[in-house]
């Protein structure tokens, strides 16, 4: 087993064809998710629901029957781009318990708040919210909606513009008006300019005119940003107008970058004149059109991929596209690479667990999805006079030869090494029962009577 193992672990690394996006079911059975996060080291994913719960889903692929958390409409006003929005754990959440939400209320404003774990670490404790803040929103779209812990400690608040066509309030350019800003907080701080949180000594606006909470400025939906693991850069994909949708990174480190909105969409002047001599502005490294994805478009922010299952897919970021229901990846080279569409799925958010594999959430149906590489594999079967048939396989996959030496075993394995299935080959043609297979990669292995090895990719639908 060992050396089969090792032997999958080695073709893995040596492939080097051009990867191919695929998704794999991970669990069905969810209501409009719209974020999947955990806290740091954990196996579980916790799955945000815009209606307003919060699920657990196991690494197991389980859901606990009781919600991690509940907010009801006496809390929050959901429906269209409203709802229960943002997760975001504390880094330190382990020991603290603490975790961080972003919701609408019910009068349509955005509220950030803090809650913390019960005795039970499935369950939250929903009296032990506090409320950081509340942001006034005039319409009832473009609320952004992502928190994230950066690298350095400190609570980053992604927030649209505020809504309307092209931003008629000028909000996103305000230094005064904390709509269409990223916003970073200290939620440990010791000297609180607030009940809840305190105000980073290196915010831009620290000191002199502007909002205290700003890091950023220019933005006009920012719907999902994430930092890279590896290197800390913060990646940030924020929804276009009408033209281009964009794709922002800087460095963590890079205080008072100004993305341009409404001055600029992606590289192209939105409004003559609203640019301000001496400003520099931060232009995407990444765009596309909807010319590319259909008649709409609108970008769902995702990751940077870190794992180790998936070596072609290292050091890309990867998104999607809410309405072709397609998902691409680029670097900050800025080319773009899309997959096949991905009919109706409607991606609402991706997700990266302890171990660095990207999941996407669909709000159409409601599922989970786990991004694969489809170009893993070789199919020596084909080299070897051994047929293997269907593939993709449902219920079961027929290993038809005339030459192989019987008896054989087959065993099949998941893309982690994982043994999955194993039995005896009597005949020239014989049958594996697949039903109880996920849909997904996998790679089937057959040793005949005479120690012949023969390997291919096998795909479940």
């Amino acid at each position: 087993m060992r050396n089969i193992f090792t032997f999958l672990m080695m073709l893995f690394a040596s492939i080097s064809f051009s990867q191919t996006v695929g998704l794999s079911v991970f669990k069905a059975g969810f209501t409009s998710p719209v974020e999947i996060t955990h806290p740091a080291g954990d196996p579980r994913l916790f799955v945000v629901q815009q209606g307003g719960a919060i699920r657990i889903l196991n690494s197991d692929a389980t859901i606990n029957a009781t919600n991690f958390l509940t907010l009801t409409t006496a809390t929050i006003s959901s429906g269209g781009e409203r709802g229960l929005l943002g997760l975001a754990f504390h880094p330190n959440y382990a020991t603290n318990g603490y975790f961080f939400v972003n919701y609408t209320n019910t009068a349509g404003n955005t509220v950030i708040a803090r809650y913390k774990v019960s005795s039970d670490p499935n369950v939250a404790d929903p009296a032990s919210a506090a409320i950081l803040l509340t942001i006034a929103q005039p319409e009832s779209n473009h609320n952004g909606g992502t928190l994230r812990f950066g690298p350095d400690g400190y609570l980053y608040i992604g927030m649209g513009d505020g809504g309307g066509s092209g931003d008629p309030g000028n909000r996103a350019q305000n230094i005064n008006d904390n709509l269409g800003k990223m916003l970073r907080l200290d939620v440990n701080s010791s000297t609180v300019q607030t009940p809840n949180y305190g105000i980073p000594s290196s915010n831009p606006y620290v000191g002199i005119a502007g909002n205290d909470e700003i890091w950023a400025v220019g933005l006009r939906n920012p719907w999902k940003f994430s930092f890279d693991r590896l290197t800390g850069d913060l990646w940030i994909a924020d929804v276009g107008q009408g033209g281009p949708e964009e794709i922002n990174k800087v460095s963590a480190t890079t205080a008072g970058a100004n993305y341009g909105w409404k001055c600029y969409e992606g590289n192209n002047v939105y409004t003559t004149g609203c640019a301000v001599s001496g400003t520099t502005y931060t232009f995407p490294v990444a765009s596309y059109t909807r010319a590319g994805t259909g008649t709409c478009s609108s970008i769902t922010g995702g990751y940077v991929y870190t794992g180790t299952t998936y070596p072609n897919f290292l050091g890309k970021y990867f998104f999607a596209d809410y309405c072709s229901g397609k998902i691409g990846y680029t670097t900050d080279a800025g080319a773009i690479t899309w997959s096949p569409v991905f009919t109706a799925f409607s991606f609402t958010s991706f997700g990266e667990d302890a171990t660095g594999q990207l999941y996407v959430a669909g709000a159409a149906n409601g599922t989970i999805y786990k991004l694969v590489d489809t170009s893993l594999g070789v199919n020596a079967f084909s080299k070897s006079a051994l047929q293997l048939y269907p593939n993709p396989a449902t219920s079961e996959v027929f290993i038809q030869s005339e030459t192989m030496a019987f008896p054989a075993s087959v065993n099949i394995f998941d893309i982690s090494g994982k043994l999955l299935i194993s039995q005896s080959l009597l005949s020239e043609k014989s049958s594996v029962n697949t039903g109880t297979l996920k849909s997904g990669i996998y790679m089937i292995n057959v040793t005949d009577h005479s120690g012949a090895d023969y390997t291919s990719k096998l795909t479940v639908k």
